[in-house]
């Protein structure tokens, strides 16, 4: 912005502010006329036209100009207004800018011509190459021309027994070649890598069969009946659906997953790599943990719900799908059970057949540690699991209750038919004399003995149909197990769960041929 100020039109001011700095700057012109007196004589009196120039800043000083003619001073001071210091700023920045890019078109200029020149200095030494190798051909065809010529001059007959020895040394090339064939296939490497591949091939349509069977099991009963339990007057209800499918869907997306890496490896086949898909499916299996652990609970709540009517006539449609192949409900929860052990199986077969330097035997090897040892304690939980269940099933036969049943350490051995009774042994570590085990003699679900042996045998005021027999039995039976414990009691100690148990629970019945 600039702007002017004058008291005459000979002088004015002119100021503004720069677009380099805010401050005010500018130049003070005023137009002086000087008369000069001659210092000689004879020098005629001349006017002159004088400007000054003022600079706004400090420091700088005034800059005085005169000319001869009016015409050139209004020319000079026309010059001064026209002149401005930002635009000869910009004016400089737009030709460094030009400057700079000329420059780089320079340094990329040279680049390109320093490549052109080891592309011509490389074309240079191909064509050195080259002319040598057609030298070399050139000295190697002209000593083969005598033996051309020679073959052209030779005997026809000679011709024909060049061509039969040439075949039969190609025949005898190819017949050595198959009976090596032939020796490696009838050998024992080649023996162990087809029963291999055949161990893979069939883990692969046994994991296709599997992962059908759990679709079916999703899709064909946990999926409707979560949708029946949502329904209006539903068959069963929600807690009973997730007691008996648990985890089953969760098993299933896993199975996919893996399945479909094996599909990918047979793709890749003869080359064959395994053991990094059961490093991605070991530390998952855990899942199957939760899922036997709770099978024998889920098909006892699948057998209180099918006491409904409408849920078994229900279960029995999704059964009729010809999907299931006429297999029941409970069919399809066991084949999660047996899938861990399928795996150990099929890798202890994989490993009889993996030489020991094969790049995946360790990897094998650690797999099948891992699913032992998973089985072994899924295993260790089922029978936790089952004992501590039947305890608690006893427990509840007994009118009174039994504390002793609720201990964890008490274990479940077997339930049976013993002579003129019905037997439920339950096995305890033992750690005294028979007197400090308890013994339990029940009729149905009623209580008829139960006392330690400094106690009565036979508790006061109890009527049983049949009371008396059944107290000379348990009297002979007490019998026999003190006179055992005292003729042999430290092999029975060691034995303790055949003769000697904390809890011999009798009902009454009849089985006269078999005894436990």
């Amino acid at each position: 912005m600039t702007q002017y100020f004058g008291t005459s039109p000979s002088s004015f001011l002119q100021w503004g502010r720069s677009e380099v700095t805010e401050y005010h700057q500018g130049c003070l012109l005023m137009l002086l006329i000087a008369k000069g007196t001659p210092k000689a004589p004879g020098l005629t009196h001349r006017s002159m036209y004088y400007f000054t120039v003022l600079f706004g800043h400090e420091g700088q000083k005034p800059l005085e100009l005169r000319c001869e003619e009016e015409q050139d001073g209004k020319e000079w001071m026309e010059a001064i207004h026209q002149a401005s210091y930002a635009d000869i700023l910009i004016e400089r920045e737009v030709l460094m800018q030009k400057y700079i890019h000329l420059v780089q078109i320079v340094e990329t200029e040279k680049i390109a011509a320093n490549q052109l020149r080891h592309q011509l200095e490389d074309q240079d030494t191909e064509i050195e190459r080259l002319k040598s190798e057609i030298i070399a051909l050139n000295k190697t065809k002209e000593r083969m021309r005598p033996y051309q010529s020679n073959q052209e001059d030779e005997d026809p007959d000679i011709k024909k027994i060049k061509k039969v020895q040439s075949f039969m040394r190609g025949w005898l090339c190819r017949r050595k070649w198959k009976t090596i064939v032939q020796d490696y296939i009838c050998s024992p490497h080649a023996e162990s890598m087809r029963k291999r591949n055949q161990i893979v091939f069939t883990m692969v349509e046994a994991e296709s069969e599997y992962v059908h069977q759990l679709y079916i099991l999703v899709n064909g009963f946990l999926r409707p009946l979560r949708m029946a339990a949502s329904s209006k007057k539903p068959p069963i209800s929600h807690d009973d659906v997730s007691s008996i499918f648990l985890n089953s869907e969760t098993i299933m997306f896993l199975h996919e997953i893996f399945h479909q890496g094996l599909k990918a490896r047979i793709a890749n086949w003869p080359t064959l790599i395994l053991a990094d898909l059961f490093d991605i499916l070991l530390p998952m299996l855990n899942i199957y943990q939760e899922f036997v652990r709770n099978h024998q609970y889920s098909l006892q709540v699948l057998a209180n719900c099918k006491q409904n009517r409408d849920f078994d006539k229900l279960l029995k449609q999704y059964e009729a799908n010809p999907a299931c192949e006429g297999r029941m409900l409970e069919t399809f929860l066991t084949y999660p059970m047996f899938q861990i052990p399928r795996y150990i199986i099929t890798l202890h077969e994989l490993l009889a057949h993996t030489p020991h330097e094969h790049v995946e035997r360790k990897s094998l090897e650690f797999a099948k540690s891992k699913l032992e040892e998973l089985s072994r304690v899924m295993h260790d939980e089922v029978s936790d699991t089952e004992n501590i269940r039947k305890n608690l099933a006893i427990e509840r036969m007994i009118v009174e209750g039994c504390d002793i049943l609720l201990d964890t350490s008490q274990t479940f051995i077997r339930q049976g038919a013993m002579k003129n009774s019905n037997t439920i042994i339950v096995k305890h570590e033992w750690d005294s004399k028979l007197h400090s085990d308890w013994t339990l003699l029940l009729s149905g679900p009623d209580i008829l003995y139960s006392s330690r042996e400094d106690r009565l045998l036979w508790p006061i005021g109890v009527a049983v149909p049949g009371g008396d027999d059944i107290q000379a039995k348990a009297q002979e039976k007490l019998a026999l197990l003190r006179a055992l414990s005292h003729s042999s009691g430290d092999n029975i100690r060691s034995e303790n769960s055949c003769l000697l148990f904390p809890f011999f629970i009798s009902t009454s019945g009849s089985a006269p041929h078999d005894m436990i």
